[in-house]
């Protein structure tokens, strides 16, 4: 990944995590919630779910304003295109 704030689409999951870290060094909020589909859901782990872009925006605000080191931390991305970032057992969404 020679630029890894581009806009070009992403087709392989390894590729998302350095991508999304990525666009929060460069405070790209667009950027980190264009990588969600419009439905989306985010379980952060302490019992909120970020349901949909606006949530997922708000959020990722939050996150590049405190400069959290991971925009991931404590939170569990799950949907049918993330089969292997968690079990469907443990996904609000697939329930």
């Amino acid at each position: 990944m020679n630029n890894p704030t581009r806009r070009d689409p992403v087709y392989d999951p390894q590729e998302l995590d350095p991508l999304l870290i990525a666009l929060q060094y460069a405070g790209d909020v667009d950027g980190m919630t264009a990588l969600f589909e419009p439905d989306a859901v985010i379980d952060r782990g302490d019992g909120r779910l970020l349901r949909g872009r606006d949530a997922i925006r708000s959020h990722y605000v939050e996150v590049v304003a405190s400069g959290r080191s991971s925009p991931r931390e404590n939170t569990l991305i799950c949907g049918p295109d993330f089969p292997t970032v968690t079990s469907p057992a443990r996904c609000p969404a697939a329930r």
